[in-house]
């Protein structure tokens, strides 16, 4: 049974021109689920209160934590160095992932 997943990757200050540079091929990572690892149902950049990025989030559709886990290691933000760390959230089973219409990836 598939697991929901709170991902949060809070990003190395100062890595503007790097995130610039990998944007494409994340996009194309989180589009594609990270080649099948998971389903990513919604994400975005997290900002700070002037509006600079210092991160981005998912809510991620997962078989087991450790396929969650390598989705957010294979991100290319993580692999060129941008993201300082990794957090992943178990959601309840009471999550209403259906409520979100327009998922990123095909769901699972």
């Amino acid at each position: 049974m598939a697991k929901f997943f709170l991902m949060r990757c809070v990003h190395h200050p100062g890595q503007e021109a790097i995130r610039d540079t990998h944007r494409p091929h994340h996009r194309a990572w989180v589009q594609t689920g990270g080649e099948g690892l998971v389903s990513v149902l919604i994400g975005s950049a997290l900002l700070d209160d002037s509006g600079v990025s210092i991160g981005n989030f998912g809510i991620l559709e997962a078989a087991s934590r450790d396929d969650a886990q390598n989705f957010a290691e294979g991100d290319p933000f993580n692999r060129a160095g941008v993201v300082a760390s990794i957090e992943l959230t178990l959601l309840p089973d009471s999550f209403q992932a259906e409520r979100i219409t327009d998922p990123m990836t095909p769901r699972r």
